[in-house]
């Protein structure tokens, strides 16, 4: 029987609140807006409280308590800013900068650390403490992601989002003492690791010790080659989040402005990634009918998502016959880039500059898989960078995208529906592919296109919905941890459902570890991942079309240049397969 908790009043700085009991002192502050202090803080995944940059003073209780793992009592008084605890944070952030790697100017995280913003905040005048740096390590083996152990502060944040959220435990804690650092197993780089290349680890380190693998430098110079057709598509996402980059609130939705921008940046052409998500759910649903009567490799997986793909050729190879063989929205219009469109204007492949601005650090890695390369081993996509580097870019070459008036997308790869643009939120996959099921299963179309029972930021969501007469139960999983739960009744022969939507990121794409980087205090305040969707679900809204079927493009590009969805020219094009990646795991 379910009972009330029982209700805690206590004073922090001299001000009263009153909180469900078993909360934190430091989850009680900041009901009442009192920003304590945290490095290390990370809620239900990191509550450690090894920093100690969140130490509190407790009235009648000896010695200093961290806030973070403290939980309230009744009548408690707690002060959080005297003198003695100010100068104690002080010593601690003296300490921490001893072995830090102290080049902020040319830090990529620079004005977005928060160990920069903490040092700002208490005014450390100089170093105190000059001595020994640890032994260090420049790790830049992975396509995705860089590790520099030389700026860790060994908050272990990153350790545990790889390990509790996306159950894949790439790094962990190696050596003791003033040897300790965030390592490999083996002394491997992350190449070789488990790591699938999300960039979670790097949106949650408060510091620069892991940043995406840049590829701002070969971007630059083929916007200079000016025998180079330089193309860039927009994923779902982006358009979600690249505002916050330039001081917009988080979830303000900015598609004009980012084609505005990037036009003035010196790209040929800008197309829409969510035209190749419409086309994914012409072939993905094409080929779930498919396998629903036959009865075969059921339930059948969606492939959107790299660091799910990586993940599944890492953890479960032997489940890869479940996956859709369907390419991802970026890799198809990548395809049709260098095919459709190329053909369509006269021009060599061999001469496009094919850009993707996606919210993932995986894709870097995904557009050089070799089973993904056109004929004569031209890659579909030249170069991926994140919504991080291109704000970056834009502002170097003085573009403030908020300040831009709206432009379009170019022709003929620049049309989507509502459908493409809920692909970057968690259930937009699953939810765009329903709208069509029917349609191409027997040309019936559905008139509720909203499928809320597949939305929302919940782990796994479940739903049930009819197919041809027949009940069919679908899931939808974000984050690989949650992903895992699914994948084993699979592997057990247990699964009850025919079709699940798997998402690498919690959130989906609009969390993904290319995406701007909010702190997490501010987090903890507003819903970021709720914001963001609920921006690509006002997108969706506004389409003139919400249904994959109904881009007028698409149609076009199946009448005069593919064929029929699922059929042999697509599979040639937009479809491909899989393979099991042998890595060490340890046990």
């Amino acid at each position: 029987m379910y009972r009330k908790k029982k209700m805690i009043t206590l004073t922090i700085d001299s001000k009263q609140v009153t909180v469900p009991e078993g909360t934190t002192i430091l989850e009680a502050a900041r009901k009442i807006d009192i920003d304590i202090p945290t490095l290390c803080f990370l809620k239900e995944i990191n509550e450690v409280g090894d920093c100690r940059m969140c130490l509190v003073e407790i009235e009648g209780v000896k010695g200093y308590k961290a806030s973070c793992v403290y939980p309230v009592e009744e009548g408690l008084v707690v002060r959080t800013n005297t003198k003695d605890l100010i100068d104690t944070k002080r010593t601690i952030l003296e300490l921490l900068l001893s072995s830090h790697q102290k080049n902020c100017l040319t830090c990529v995280r620079s004005t977005n650390c928060r160990l920069q913003d903490l040092c700002r905040r208490f005014e450390i005048p100089d170093l105190e403490y000059e001595g020994q740096m640890p032994e260090a390590d420049m790790d830049d083996s992975s396509e995705c992601i860089v590790r520099n152990t030389a700026k860790c502060i060994l908050c272990r944040r990153c350790v545990n989002v790889c390990k509790k959220v996306q159950g894949v435990s790439a790094i962990g804690n190696v050596n003791r003492g003033f040897n300790s650092k965030i390592g490999v197993a083996l002394g491997m780089g992350m190449k070789d690791s488990t790591c699938v290349g999300c960039g979670q680890c790097v949106i949650h380190c408060p510091v620069g010790a892991l940043v995406e693998k840049s590829n701002v430098g070969k971007l630059r110079e083929a916007l200079a080659d000016k025998t180079k057709h330089v193309i860039i598509q927009t994923a779902p996402a982006v358009r979600a989040t690249i505002g916050e980059e330039f001081g917009m609130p988080v979830g303000t939705l900015v598609t004009g402005k980012m084609v505005a921008a990037l036009r003035r940046l010196g790209f040929d052409k800008i197309f829409d990634t969510d035209l190749g998500a419409d086309m994914t759910i012409m072939e993905e649903a094409t080929e779930f009918i498919e396998r629903l009567n036959k009865g075969k490799n059921l339930p059948m997986i969606t492939s959107c998502s790299s660091g799910w793909i990586t993940f599944a050729e890492k953890f479960y190879p032997d489940l890869l016959n479940h996956l859709s063989s369907t390419k991802s929205p970026m890799e198809i219009l990548g395809t049709l880039i260098k095919t459709y469109y190329a053909k369509k204007e006269g021009i060599d492949p061999k001469d496009i500059y094919s850009v993707a601005l996606m919210p993932c650090s995986a894709k870097k890695a995904e557009i050089i898989r070799d089973e993904l390369k056109l004929e004569g081993g031209i890659q579909a996509v030249d170069n991926v960078v994140t919504t991080r580097e291109m704000a970056r870019m834009l502002k170097e070459a003085n573009i403030d995208l908020a300040s831009l008036d709206d432009e379009e997308y170019d022709d003929p790869l620049g049309e989507a529906t509502g459908a493409g643009h809920i692909f970057g939120t968690t259930g937009g996959v699953m939810e765009a592919a329903l709208r069509s099921v029917s349609y191409i299963l027997d040309g019936t179309e559905i008139k509720n296109v909203e499928f809320k029972q597949v939305r929302g930021t919940k782990g796994i969501k479940e739903a049930k919905i009819n197919i041809a007469g027949k009940e069919h139960k679908i899931a939808v999983s974000q984050g690989l941890a949650n992903a895992s739960k699914i994948l084993d009744e699979i592997r057990e022969g247990k699964s009850p459902y025919s079709f699940v939507e798997i998402m690498t990121c919690p959130g989906g794409c609009i969390n993904g570890g290319g995406q701007p980087i909010v702190d997490e205090y501010k987090a903890s305040k507003i819903d970021v991942k709720a914001l963001r969707a609920k921006a690509l679900y006002k997108a969706d809204k506004k389409a003139k079309h919400r249904k994959a079927h109904e881009n007028q493009s698409v149609k076009k590009i199946y009448e005069d240049f593919i064929g029929k969805p699922n059929g042999k020219e697509a599979h040639r094009l937009l479809h491909t397969h899989y393979n099991k990646q042998e890595v060490y795991v340890e046990k």
